[in-house]
């Protein structure tokens, strides 16, 4: 191929390139998109996008581990990401072995071995560092020059695209703690566990809605909305809410009425998740049988994100301790949900929760190590024993789905 040929071709590769990449806004999927495109363009055999911390004064990026994957954090100076980062120059390495500057323990980690490297600073529209770009090992021979001069010109396209998804997400960050502050206020009133309990059902929800079909966004929208169901609760006195023992009948229909509270708090909002979440709170107490409230509906004139929303949150309340309740087993907790599909439970989410309740057993356990470190597990008191069995009254007393 002559000189003209070739650098038409990487001109066709740049315009693909931004093209490409245009069209992601989500941060993760951009990155992701990001070197892989990279990789491919330089025949190189791995490309990695480290961006920088500057909170934790530390440059992270997605590895491959197995079949998942795990977010790797390695000092700003260390390593020759670190040193690209900090000094803003770029790298060409013949064999990285010998040269004192590269980290061997991301190849120990992965078990990969690197054995050239090429990687340029990543720099934001003020001349900011943003991260680096790093790629390996390439497939015919060493990176040469014209190499670090295509992957500078291919980072300077990414960087502006990298920054817009960052404050982007940092945006969606911001206004999604909004919501799950906002939903914390109501629970922590009722129970101790009250950040765990939002996590682990708000988790739950978006793998039942995935389960059932729904698309990424909608999945996500309702993972997020998910933990405002029981904002209501704000409402409903603290001589109701933390009562210990079985409600009496005024009690227990004013206890009912934090569906309608929680949805009139809601209603009319401009946000899309929060109108979301205005129709989980005033639905999420429904029976698919007709028997639930505030309304009585049935099948499927419960909006579907509430018919996911409800097996999420019964099935956490069924294994969270609660101050009317004992903790029942995982596996008797299982069964109930199953055991009442089609009467309180839409049997399709009652499917997508048989289906997927590995997934759903493997998030609970990430979430409770995540809220009880294991050096301090010996502190915690005994697990407290179910004062009741699968099937019996559930909630202060009353035959209806427990969570209320």
């Amino acid at each position: 191929m002559g000189r003209r040929q070739e650098l038409e071709k990487r001109q066709m590769l740049l315009a693909r390139f931004g093209r490409i990449i245009a069209v992601e806004t989500r941060l993760d999927s951009l990155l992701t998109l990001i070197a892989e495109e990279v990789r491919r363009i330089l025949d190189a055999d791995r490309c990695s996008v480290f961006l920088i911390d500057d909170y934790k004064g530390e440059l992270w990026t997605k590895v491959a581990l197995g079949i998942g994957e795990k977010v790797l954090r390695i000092p700003l100076g260390r390593g020759i990401a670190g040193f690209v980062a900090k000094t803003g120059n770029a790298i060409n390495i013949r064999d990285a072995y010998r040269d004192p500057r590269f980290n061997q323990d991301l190849d120990r980690i992965t078990g990969y071995q690197t054995k050239n490297v090429l990687a340029v600073p990543l720099k934001g529209r003020d001349g900011k560092s943003l991260g680096v770009f790093e790629v390996l090992n390439k497939n015919k021979g060493s990176f040469n020059e014209e190499d670090e001069g295509f992957l500078r010109i291919l980072a300077t396209i990414a960087a502006s695209f990298i920054e817009n998804a960052t404050l982007y997400e940092e945006l969606r960050r911001s206004y999604l703690e909004t919501i799950y502050r906002m939903a914390l206020v109501a629970e922590f009133r009722d129970q101790e566990d009250t950040g765990k309990h939002l996590r682990r059902m708000s988790r739950f929800s978006g793998i039942l809605a995935a389960g059932v079909g729904l698309s990424y966004q909608e999945s996500e929208d309702i993972r997020y909305a998910a933990p405002l169901h029981d904002v209501g609760k704000v409402a409903i006195p603290d001589s109701i809410l933390r009562k210990p023992g079985k409600l009496e009948p005024h009690e227990y229909e004013e206890m009912k009425r934090h569906t309608t509270y929680g949805s009139q708090m809601l209603a009319r909002a401009e946000s899309r998740l929060l109108r979301l979440a205005a129709r989980i709170a005033i639905a999420h107490h429904e029976s698919f049988d007709g028997n639930g409230y505030p309304h009585s509906l049935k099948g499927d004139l419960i909006p579907l994100e509430a018919r996911i929303v409800a097996v999420a949150d019964v099935f956490d309340a069924l294994v969270s301790e609660r101050v009317y309740k004992g903790a029942w087993k995982v596996t008797d907790a299982r069964t109930y949900i199953l055991e009442h599909s089609g009467k309180f439970f839409d049997p399709d989410v009652c499917r997508a929760f048989d289906t997927r309740f590995d997934e759903i057993t493997s998030v609970m356990d990430e979430e409770n190590r995540r809220a009880v470190p294991e050096d301090a597990s010996r502190l915690m008191p005994p697990q407290h024993k179910p004062d009741h069995q699968p099937g019996h009254q559930t909630d202060h007393g009353q035959q209806t789905q427990p969570g209320v």
